[in-house]
């Protein structure tokens, strides 16, 4: 409520000031538009942010944070190993590392959004974690579209912290990133992305994402689990259940799936991504 009434109170004062000030001067499409974009971009994600500090309670997250503070995609996958494992797995089960955001990717992404023409490597929005944003993300596009995706962000966390529990705040504040040849815990979250969509309070344009974000990690767990390059998948409750935010609607039991990644390339696998021996071939 509290994060509302401020959003409500910066929404009053850009339309009497800023809007006001606009419209004197520019035409009225021009004004709506500057107005939008300073409201949507600038002014309430900071308000929120603002909210969401006086609101921290210190707990355990089970999902992440947009860049307005608000909760984003839930925590519900981690791997272990290297940077290049985690590569080189991903890419073995047909995932393809989302290009760093910037303002070429940016523009490449609106247009083959607007154009729905294929990007397999179109850049993530940024979600944060440890205090930071993602390290590295993966994504496989549906029907070559990028409107509609399977996508993963990951952020890397050292053994040595990993060794506290997930249940202890402690765990959830480290903010340095693991170095590319150390063995690290990588913390994920999946989603699948939909359609198009307005975040609320800010109105920012952002990916509708599916609800069900169990059917996404199984379906990652699934796809590794086949590929033969990840080990037993264990399963851990985090130390709060999800809760739903004002972002995006989820629906989720709350765990996170655990499991190591190969170090060694699998002699099972055939070019085509089959796996042979004793696993089942895969029928694409």
């Amino acid at each position: 409520m509290l994060v509302a009434v401020l959003g409500l109170v910066t929404v009053w004062l850009i339309l009497v000031l800023f809007y006001d000030v606009a419209d004197r001067r520019l035409p009225l499409v021009l004004a709506l538009a500057s107005t939008y974009a300073a409201a949507a971009y600038l002014i309430l994600p900071r308000a929120i942010r603002l909210g969401a500090h006086i609101l921290n309670r210190g707990r355990v997250p089970a999902y992440t944070l947009t860049a307005d503070g608000l909760p984003g995609d839930p925590v519900n996958l981690i791997l272990t190993g290297t940077i290049g494992e985690l590569r080189r797995v991903f890419a073995l089960a047909g995932l393809t590392q989302a290009d760093p955001l910037g303002l070429g990717s940016s523009w490449r992404m609106a247009c083959a959004f607007v154009l729905n023409r294929p990007y397999p490597s179109a850049p993530f929005s940024t979600l944060y974690l440890f205090d930071r944003g993602q390290d590295v993300g993966f994504q496989r596009c549906i029907d070559d579209s990028p409107r509609r995706r399977h996508h993963v962000r990951f952020w890397g966390l050292s053994m040595e912290r990993a060794e506290e529990t997930l249940d202890t705040a402690a765990f959830w504040l480290a903010s340095s990133r693991p170095a590319a040849s150390e063995r690290a815990m990588w913390v994920g979250a999946a989603t699948k992305d939909v359609g198009l969509s307005l975040t609320h309070l800010s109105f920012q344009i952002t990916h509708a994402t599916d609800v069900d974000t169990d059917a996404e990690r199984a379906f990652l767990v699934q796809e590794l689990t086949e590929h033969g390059v990840i080990g037993p998948v264990r399963y851990h409750r985090p130390g709060e259940r999800l809760t739903v935010g004002k972002v995006n609607r989820y629906v989720s039991d709350g765990l996170v799936a655990v499991a190591d990644l190969s170090r060694e390339p699998d002699d099972r696998l055939r070019p085509d991504g089959a796996v042979l021996n004793d696993v089942p071939v895969r029928s694409d």
